[in-house]
């Protein structure tokens, strides 16, 4: 079933418009704003946005305790019932060498308009795939690979930017500026990262509250103090052919700007730790 949403110029990643119908991402939205505010926590990745504080993310399907286990807890059933995305991912295929064939772990993130997120990885903890659901405003998602020149980047230089400095402060590695791939995320679609491209780059969204596009699916990349992109001012949108939307295919064909929204995701993923017995009642499971 994937094979026919390869993005173009990736054997690694998988783009699936209108994935979820609009009553559906209707259903999911007012499920997910439902969510009492208290179970949202903020990311220090996470930029700071006009709009006001946001709630950030709620993580569902337990907690991930040390050495990557998790220790169960029930999904809210608006993930494995109606509209059953949980079992819908499994369905693509893209959890098939997976421990248990879907996602058992899913984090709900909220991003206000211009907020993103720095290039990070997911870490070790997760089998090699991850799928990611829009709901209610796009995105374009970048990954981004390390610099391979051989240098321990971890003192870090005031000038660095500020997608090398969020990673290199973890990790001491150095982080090319400028995309290897880019994508368009449209409400309803899934974007999934399988293998090397999950293992050994980065991703990340820029904090802007617009998309500026110049045509023929080329994006005009936000420029910042302190950012060194070279002579690189754009870059091609790898799956613009295969947006849906008539006014986002229009803006990215022939130009123009995209206003962000309040944009709601679904990351979910497969832990293949998972712990059994006593660990339930450390979360209050009987």
């Amino acid at each position: 079933m994937l094979d026919q949403y390869l993005v173009s110029g990736s054997s690694k990643a998988y783009y699936i418009p209108d994935f979820i119908s609009q009553d559906e991402e209707e259903y999911l939205l007012r499920k997910i704003t439902e969510t009492p505010r208290q179970k949202w926590k903020a990311l220090a990745t996470r930029s700071a946005s006009p709009f006001g504080p946001s709630k950030s993310v709620v993580r569902t399907g337990g907690e991930i305790m040390q050495k990557g286990t998790l220790v169960p807890q029930a999904m809210p059933p608006f993930l494995t019932t109606y509209p059953d995305l949980m079992g819908r991912l499994s369905g693509t295929s893209a959890f098939a060498s997976s421990p248990h064939q879907r996602p058992n772990h899913v984090i709900m993130n909220e991003y206000l308009p211009g907020q993103g997120i720095m290039p990070h990885e997911d870490g070790p903890s997760y089998h090699p795939v991850v799928a990611t659901i829009s709901l209610g405003s796009h995105a374009v998602f970048h990954y981004y690979s390390y610099r391979n020149d051989g240098v321990d980047h971890g003192a870090l230089n005031a000038s660095s930017s500020p997608s090398t400095r969020a990673h290199d402060a973890s990790r001491g590695r150095s982080v090319n500026d400028v995309p290897v791939l880019s994508v368009f995320l449209e409400p309803r679609s899934a974007i999934i990262t399988t293998d090397a491209l999950y293992t050994a780059h980065l991703h990340g969204i820029d904090d802007v509250h617009r998309d500026t596009f110049v045509g023929a699916g080329r994006l005009r990349l936000p420029r910042s103090e302190g950012d060194f992109k070279g002579d690189i001012d754009e870059v091609q949108i790898a799956n613009w052919r295969a947006v849906k939307d008539g006014e986002s295919a229009r803006v990215l064909e022939g130009g123009g700007e995209l206003e962000r929204g309040t944009r709601y995701s679904l990351t979910c993923r497969d832990v293949p730790k998972v712990a059994a017995g006593d660990a339930f009642r450390l979360l209050g499971r009987r």
